[in-house]
């Protein structure tokens, strides 16, 4: 298998983390970034060759760009971007501040759409890559507590697939990842929670304070499993739209679309009588 080079965002934990111990054990190279150098100390003393750590702030747009362009320039080639920085960020929505709620959209959905407005002119200009988009299935399905986690989920899903269909001629795929919950810090560690409201304590919004405890069961999902599936379908031609991984979430979304199909199936009338009569 040919040697192939990989950007990352977000390579301190969870996925990132994951699918850069993977590459790098099995000989390819990655510059993966970082807000924390202490985190990847180790992984850079194990792979000083293969593994290029940089800092970036993804809500910082002009560092995005001069990182992206430091990268192709010192590396030449890079086969494959994967869009992974983001959070979690729980409660309901006017119990998040101004201040949460225009960080998220930063940092999920601006800093994604940024980073891959940054890598397309040099995919464009080596003849084709790969671009991998970190969503969830919280891009297709919708719960209560969840609103601006959903938000940026559902715009970078619009925004990828939007892409997609423009680049495909110049030899770019573009994949959008939808995980299930997988035991990983995003899910236990590093999600952000609102300043709660009491009134909203036995209602639906704060059902995921349950899910957020260990003690109430795990989430399903292997993270190692994932990441080795999201690399394997990089030689997946043309590249697959989404990838959905975890049966509980892909259960979970199949009814969702069902359900909007049936919603959608209902308004035929009322939707048809909105037009013009033929001839008219």
């Amino acid at each position: 298998m040919a040697q192939r080079t990989w950007l990352i965002t977000g390579v301190s934990s969870g996925f990132g983390r994951e699918l850069t111990e993977q590459l790098l054990e099995r000989g390819d190279r990655v510059i993966g970034t970082v807000r924390d150098m202490g985190k990847v100390a180790d992984v850079r003393e194990r792979y000083p060759e293969t593994y290029h750590a940089e800092l970036l702030d993804v809500t910082d747009t002009a560092a995005i760009h001069e990182l992206v362009e430091r990268s192709f320039a010192k590396l030449g080639r890079i086969d494959v971007i994967i869009s992974n920085a983001g959070y979690g960020l729980f409660g309901a929505a006017e119990e998040l501040s101004d201040k949460q709620v225009e960080h998220i959209i930063a940092t999920n959905l601006l800093g994604s759409i940024q980073l891959i407005r940054a890598a397309l002119p040099h995919l464009r200009a080596q003849g084709g890559g790969r671009i991998i988009q970190i969503s969830s299935y919280g891009g297709q399905v919708a719960v209560a507590g969840n609103s601006l986690y959903h938000t940026t989920k559902w715009g970078i899903e619009g925004f990828v697939e939007s892409v997609a269909q423009e680049v495909a001629p110049f030899g770019i795929g573009m994949t959008i990842v939808e995980p299930g919950g997988a035991r990983t810090e995003f899910r236990y560690g590093s999600a952000q929670v609102a300043q709660l409201l009491p009134v909203y304590d036995q209602t639906p919004a704060h059902s995921f304070l349950k899910m957020l405890d260990p003690k109430n069961g795990l989430a399903p999902g292997d993270s190692a499993r994932m990441a080795a599936r999201i690399i394997e379908s990089v030689d997946i031609e043309p590249a697959p739209l989404r990838l959905v991984l975890g049966s509980q979430a892909l259960e979970s979304t199949i009814a969702t679309l069902r359900k909007r199909i049936e919603g959608f199936e209902a308004q035929r009338d009322l939707a048809a009588s909105t037009d013009f009569p033929p001839g008219e």
